[in-house]
Order: structure tokens, then sequence, then C-alpha cells
């Protein structure tokens, strides 16, 4: 069913593991898809919904040229989903260095806020509009020796449940899923005696946001939804 039919959808880091999941997701529920990331090109995803935006996000005036771009273009701005995000190990809390907290922090953090300051305007404008990222697992299950990663993920949760609450009535929800580690080459790659029959699979994450972006998940705003892998 096109669940997302006539809707404009703004996807940050829109290839790769989780992107591309996710991409395919919300283009097969009929929206259009305007793809955003620094060497994203047209030809990575053959359908006639997807448009690709090669940008940099990584300041407010980036993200917020971005966003007027495709409003200005769309006449809307109906859906963000930012999927941008970075994970490093660190060490204990006292030997993490603030370097350290400050890049998290950006990858994790400050990106997304960039990037939902700029596209909330267009929103609230139509009356109507849905605000989702990606967290993890480790925002509120904290791993040792990550303090910066957990710090930067749980602000993110604080982020998307604080637009949430200022947009009540709006037509505007604001959720944030955490998955567990998932299972992408990248993760298979560093990881490679782990075992992967337990992690989350990227296609169930890309079909809950896909779901989460739909006018039939109205009333779900606010939500930390967590997704941990099969039950076995």
């Amino acid at each position: 069913m096109k669940t997302l039919e006539g809707r404009i959808a703004l996807i940050t880091g829109a290839k790769g593991g989780l992107g591309t999941f996710v991409t395919r997701a919300v283009l097969a529920a009929g929206a259009k898809v305007i793809g955003v990331s620094r060497s994203i090109r047209q030809g990575e995803f053959d359908h006639p919904n997807f448009i690709a935006h090669a940008a940099e996000m990584g300041d407010p005036r980036a993200a917020k040229t971005v966003a007027d771009e495709i409003a200005g273009k769309h006449g809307r701005l109906d859906i963000a989903m930012h999927l941008v995000g970075g994970f490093v190990m660190g060490g204990p809390v006292e030997e993490t260095e603030d370097a350290v907290f400050d890049k998290m922090l950006d990858i994790n953090f400050r990106s997304a806020l960039h990037v939902f300051r700029a596209v909330l305007p267009h929103m609230r404008r139509r009356g109507w509009g849905r605000i989702l990222a990606v967290g993890s697992r480790a925002a509120v299950d904290p791993v040792g020796r990550a303090v910066a990663y957990n710090v930067s993920k749980a602000a993110l949760v604080s982020l998307v449940r604080t637009i949430a609450e200022e947009n009540k009535g709006t037509g505007i929800s604001a959720n944030i899923v955490l998955p567990g580690t998932m299972d992408t080459p990248g993760n298979r790659a560093a990881m490679p005696d782990a075992d992967a029959s337990k992690w989350v699979q990227p296609a169930q994450v890309a079909s809950l946001l896909a779901y989460l972006a739909s006018e039939e998940a109205s009333q779900v705003t606010g939500a930390a939804i967590p997704i941990y892998g099969p039950a076995l």
C-alpha cells in the first residue's frame, strides 16, 4: 500500500548500510525521496521518485539551504529522516578526551539538530510533518568505554522528544528508533567473530521508519522505540 503517496521526504545518509534500506522502503511507500549525502549519485537508486542531492549538512547554514531548496522546488517538505551517525569506542570516562566528545556530538547530535531546525518551519507552515531519527540502544543502555557515543545518542533522544513536546497540536510528530547492533557490511567487517544472527535487520528498521512517517502513525509522537534484534 502506498501509505506515503504524494509526500516529500528528505533522507540524510540515504545510502549505505541502513540508508539504502530506508530509501527503498520510503520509495516503495510512494513518497518522493530527496536523498542527501556528500557523495550520493542519481544512479544509485533506479526509481523515478528518487532525487540525489549531494551536500554537506555539517553546519546550520548548509542544512537550511538544502531544506529551503527542497521546499521551494517541491512546494513542501513533509518528512525528515536523519540517518547520519558514527561510533568511536574510546576508553573509560576519565580517559576520554574532549575531542572525542566533540566528534561524537557533532556527528550524532549536532548534525540532527541542524537538519531538524531547518525543516521544522516548512512543516509548521503546512501543518503536517514527520521528524524521524535513528539513535542507538546505547542511549538508554550505555556501553562501557564508549561514553562519548552514549552521551551523544542520549542527547539525540532528548532532542527528538523535545521537538515532539513543542509541536503537540501542530500535525507534526517526532520519533526516534533505538536499534541494537545492525547487520550491515560495516559491522560484519568490524566484528567478524560476532554472532550476526542476533543482530537487527536493517530492513525492519526501515519498515518501522516508513510506518512512523505515515498517517497511520499520527498518534505516535515523542517515542523512543527499541528494536534490539530477534526474540530468540
